[in-house]
């Protein structure tokens, strides 16, 4: 399996971005704004079995050099003046090429909702550029989107679903935030 344009895009991805966000609570009809400093280092070769021994996930039959992984910091000052701060590293492991689309886990050594190691799915268009990340926590599934539309520019999409009973589909959707993140 070849994941040459999965590396390309998280090449683009390391370095300082900026984000400017809008969340939409549709349970309380609020809309707010965020301003987001966040940089973005690859991980080494220890810290990438890390996150998967932490994940449970560790084998000998990974190949760790070629597993895009990352450490991810930011911080986050909403125009309420909240601020919200987090370090994490994060592992992409690819399962399946059904081009154009790549799947696999994507691990962290703790999750946004839960301070906690946390598999997820992500699936990458190698077409669009879009990689969609859906996390099942405990009372939301969250499904997160980042388009890169060029090397310095991405486009981000987030959409917090109330967690269904018994695998039903997702339906009630409890916040929406869109962001424009540029690269410094």
């Amino acid at each position: 399996m070849s994941i040459a344009q999965f590396q390309e895009f998280f090449d683009h991805c390391v370095g300082e971005w900026v984000t400017e966000r809008t969340y939409h609570y549709l349970s309380y009809r609020e809309v707010e704004r965020s301003h987001t400093e966040f940089v973005i280092h690859p991980l080494d070769n220890r810290a990438k079995a890390k996150v998967l021994e932490d994940n449970h996930r560790l084998s000998k039959n990974l190949e760790l050099e070629v597993l895009p992984g990352y450490r991810l910091a930011f911080q986050t000052v909403s125009e309420k003046g909240d601020r919200v701060s987090q370090e994490l590293n994060i592992l992409f492991v690819p399962q399946k090429l059904d081009f154009p689309i790549i799947e696999g886990d994507y691990l962290r050594d703790k999750a946004y909702e839960e301070a906690k190691p946390m598999v997820s799915h992500f699936s990458y268009h190698t077409e669009t550029r879009e990689l969609l990340m859906t996390t099942t926590y405990t009372s939301i599934v969250s499904v997160d989107s980042i388009t890169l539309i060029n090397p310095k520019l991405r486009i981000r999409r987030i959409i917090n679903y109330q967690r269904p009973i018994d695998n039903n589909p997702l339906e009630t959707v409890l916040l929406v935030g869109f962001g424009v993140e540029q690269k410094q």
